[in-house]
């Protein structure tokens, strides 16, 4: 597995990372659009430092995470239940 040495800047900071090649574009695409979130709070709301628009971009990130997460589940659980009566109504009709 190939390994790229980037940075990627957040909040005037930079951040050198080591990453597999797979995942860099990845990697670059969520930097840029945590600096777009930073921006869009520091305009929109009253934030006071950086520090403050990095919260708010993780509970808003994080807020997303568990929305995904909670409709992954539900389909799952949908999926799981359909095949179920699908194997059911195999059964009953192969008897």
């Amino acid at each position: 597995m190939e390994v790229r040495r980037i940075t990627i800047n957040i909040a005037g900071r930079v951040y050198p990372l080591n990453v597999p090649a797979a995942e860099e574009e990845t990697l670059r695409k969520v930097g840029k659009q945590i600096e777009s979130m930073i921006k869009d709070f520091e305009q929109n709301f009253d934030v006071r430092d950086k520090q403050d628009a990095l919260a708010m971009c993780a509970l808003k990130l994080g807020t997303n995470a568990e929305v995904v997460s909670m409709n992954y589940d539900k389909t799952i659980n949908s999926t799981n239940e359909r095949l179920m009566q699908i194997n059911q109504s195999l059964n009953e009709t192969g008897k």
